[in-house]
């Protein structure tokens, strides 16, 4: 029997990689003989780049312009493939929430600078494809401060570069991109994100994800402001509308690299499992075993454990899903194509012990999962 195992990683207790790992022993407790292929996943936020140094990729460290100036030690990946070469960038790695303490004068003043630094440092290795992932970042800044670090300049109507961050753009007038690093016109860049939001407006990114940066109702409405007047300057410039789709994901992020370079976002699991094989390691699987730390609602949108399980069955192959939790319902799971599941609060008995013994109850509740399938 070959299985496949390909989590997600269970937020605060496992990485994706240490979750494998743990299935993969109930795995083999059940089907001794078994011949079990880890492969770690990732929705396109926190834990892509952890799944894309487990699946081979080379790891390359840098020091760059944190989100609030100071600098910070930032990693990224690269996979060196025949027919191209794709760096895996997070932007939270250079960018990232976890960088600042959220504040008001934070979430005005933090930029994405360094993040643009990083796709820098991709190009200089010879990268033809990027992908980035866009959570958890701290900016509002329409991808400016990226696009600055790669060679764009913005001035004021007094004739001086406008300082970074999101709350500066209010004083932009004009866009240089002369001095735009032209290797960004020959690469795609992906944005891996599972976000509809527009650029501005009720649902665009200030409003939406301001608060969770710090912003309060009145800078909230400045960003908001900042990035409808950063749209109508790259309308301007290049012609394209901005404010669609998507382009609100991580503090308008998408939005300057859409406009000056060849950039798309996409949804996040789609661009991982692309990135990462899935479909060729389904291929030779008799059995999928998946999972995340709580399978509800959310996991509906998008998420690793229903979107590999989905995949699994439209190929006629049984998946089981393993969670710290589970609160969808057996008939929902099953909607998926999810053969049997297991959540490791039942094997552990309370949250207090699944939480502090993660690992050891993910493996009993794989182990519980299949003897149950």
């Amino acid at each position: 029997m070959k299985v496949l195992i390909a989590p997600d990683k269970f937020k605060g207790t496992l990485s994706a990689a240490e979750a494998a790992s743990a299935m993969a022993d109930g795995v083999l407790r059940v089907y001794p003989d078994a011949q079990v292929q880890l492969l770690p996943m990732a929705d396109g936020g926190e834990g892509t780049l952890e799944a894309a140094l487990a699946a081979g990729a080379a790891e390359h460290t840098d020091r760059v312009v944190g989100p609030l100036d100071r600098e910070v030690t930032a990693s990224w990946a690269m996979f060196e493939r025949p027919d191209r070469k794709t760096a895996v960038i997070e932007t939270a790695r250079a960018s990232g929430l976890l960088l600042t303490e959220p504040s008001v004068q934070s979430a005005l003043a933090a930029h994405s600078y360094g993040s643009g630094q990083l796709i820098e440092a991709a190009l200089n290795a010879g990268a033809t494809e990027i992908v980035l992932g866009v959570g958890g970042s701290a900016m509002t800044d329409g991808g400016s401060g990226a696009l600055r670090a790669l060679g764009l300049s913005i001035y004021n109507d007094g004739g001086a570069e406008v300082l970074l961050g999101g709350a500066a753009l209010a004083t932009a007038e004009l866009l240089d991109a002369s001095g735009l690093d032209p290797r960004l016109a020959e690469i795609v860049i992906r944005i891996a994100a599972d976000v509809a939001n527009p650029l501005y407006g009720p649902d665009g990114a200030a409003h939406v994800f301001g608060e969770q940066k710090g912003a309060d109702a009145v800078s909230r409405r400045l960003l908001d402001e900042a990035l409808q007047h950063w749209a109508q300057l790259l309308l301007q410039a290049t012609g394209r509308d901005v404010n669609v789709a998507g382009a609100g994901a991580a503090g308008g992020f998408p939005s300057g690299f859409m406009a000056l370079a060849d950039a798309r976002v996409e949804r996040g699991f789609e661009v991982v499992a692309d990135l990462l094989g899935l479909d060729a390691a389904l291929a030779g699987a008799d059995l999928v075993l998946t999972g995340e730390g709580s399978l509800d609602r959310q996991s509906e949108f998008g998420k690793v454990p229903l979107s590999v399980a989905g995949r699994a069955h439209a190929r006629g192959i049984p998946a089981v899903v393993v969670a710290g939790q589970i609160s969808l319902a057996p008939g929902k799971l099953a909607e998926y194509g999810v053969h049997a599941a297991a959540s490791l609060v039942e094997a552990a008995r309370s949250e207090e012990q699944a939480m502090a013994h993660a690992a050891r109850y993910v493996t009993l509740a794989t182990q519980h999962a299949l003897e149950g399938a």
